[in-house]
C-alpha cells in the first residue's frame, strides 16, 4: 500500500445528541446514569455518528457514483464519549475495489473496521464477511419471539425527513440540529449539488430507518439495554434526498449470540413511495446485552443453557 493510497482524516470530536434518547418506555445506553450502571465510563456517542468523517474521504475516491452506489460496512469496536477525538481512515486500490476503513482515538484505540465500495458489484462487505461467520443463537432468551426471515409488521412503514422535523422520542432532535453540530460538513447536504437535492447526510440515513421501527412488531424481552454492534448503507439508486417520501420493508435476516449479547440483524429496504425504486438497503446489527435484562438468568436456566459459555 503506498502513500498515496492511504486517506487520513483530521481528529475530530464527535457530539452526544443522544443522552435524552427513550425506547420501549426508558432511557437508553447513551444516557450518562444508565451507562455507568451498566459499567461503561460513560454514554457512548451512536456509532454511525463517525460515518460522517468517511463522507469527504469516500468522495474523493470515489466520485459523486459514491452518494448514488457506494456502501459503507462497519464492525464497531470501542465506544466512544463525548470530548473524545476520532480521526477515520480509508486504504483504497482503485475506485472499482474494495476499500478498507478503519477509525481510531487519539490514542489508537480501534473505533471501527469496516470497507466501503461501489455498485452495482459491491464486493465482499464488512458485514458479509462476519454473517458468514456468526454464532447462531442458541435458544435465545431476549429475542425468543424473533425467528430468521420473519417480516415487519408495519411493511411498508412511511418514513420522510425534512430540515426542522424532531426525529421523536428515539432521535430527539432534527436535521437542521445534526447539521449544526455534524463533525464533518458537505456541499451536498444543501442543494448545492448534481441532483438539485438536499441530500440526507449518511449517518442519518440510520435515523432515517430506525424512528419508525417501532412499527416492525419485533418484539423482544424487556426492559434490556441494547447498542448497534455493526451497521451497513448500501446505495442503490441514490442520493437519498431531504423531505422526500419513502416507504421502508424491514426483515430479520439473521439471529446470533455472544458470551456478553443476543443480536438481531434486520434488513430495511428503503423503497421511493413514488416510483416504487429500491434507492437502499440498510443492515443493522443490534446487540442487547445480557446482563441488562433482569430476568435473564432466570429464563436462560429453565431453558437449560450454559450460562459460561
Amino acid at each position: 500500500m503506498t502513500e498515496s493510497n492511504l486517506l487520513v482524516g483530521e481528529f475530530r470530536k464527535p457530539r452526544q445528541m443522544l443522552g435524552d434518547q427513550e425506547y420501549d418506555g426508558h432511557l437508553s445506553i447513551h444516557d450518562d446514569q444508565m451507562a455507568e450502571d451498566l459499567g461503561f465510563a460513560g454514554a457512548p456517542i451512536e456509532g454511525p455518528t463517525h460515518f460522517s468523517q468517511f463522507v469527504p474521504l469516500l468522495h474523493e475516491v470515489f466520485g459523486d457514483a459514491w452518494f448514488e452506489r457506494g456502501c459503507i460496512s462497519a464492525h464497531y469496536q470501542t465506544m466512544v464519549v463525548e470530548g473524545e477525538e476520532v480521526r477515520v481512515m480509508v486504504e483504497h486500490v482503485a475506485p472499482d475495489q474494495v476499500a478498507k476503513i478503519s477509525a481510531e482515538k487519539r490514542d489508537g484505540t480501534p473505533v471501527l473496521t469496516g470497507t466501503a465500495s461501489l455498485g452495482p458489484d459491491y464486493g465482499e462487505t464488512e458485514l458479509d464477511r462476519r454473517r458468514a461467520k456468526l454464532r447462531p443463537a442458541d435458544q435465545p432468551v431476549i429475542l425468543s419471539e424473533l425467528e430468521v426471515g420473519q417480516l415487519g409488521a408495519g411493511n411498508p412503514e412511511q418514513a420522510q425527513m425534512a430540515f426542522d422535523q424532531n426525529m421523536g422520542a428515539m432521535y430527539p432532535f432534527s436535521l437542521e440540529e445534526k447539521l449544526q453540530k455534524i463533525t464533518e460538513q458537505h456541499p451536498y447536504y444543501s442543494d448545492d449539488n448534481p441532483w438539485g437535492r438536499a441530500v440526507i447526510p449518511l449517518e442519518m440515513i440510520s435515523v432515517l430507518t430506525q424512528y419508525t421501527s417501532g412499527q416492525s412488531g419485533f418484539r423482544t424481552k424487556g426492559p434490556a439495554i441494547g447498542l448497534f454492534a455493526a451497521q451497513e448503507m448500501k446505495m442503490i439508486n441514490g442520493p437519498l434526498f431531504v423531505d422526500h417520501p419513502y416507504k421502508l420493508e424491514r426483515e430479520i435476516i439473521a439471529l446470533s449470540e455472544s458470551r456478553r449479547t443476543e443480536s438481531n440483524w434486520i434488513m430495511t429496504r428503503v423503497i421511493d413511495a413514488q416510483t416504487d425504486t429500491l434507492c437502499a438497503e440498510v443492515i443493522l446489527n443490534s446487540a442487547t446485552l445480557k446482563d441488562s435484562y433482569a430476568n435473564y438468568e432466570t429464563e436462560a436456566k429453565a431453558l437449560g443453557k450454559n450460562l459460561d459459555g
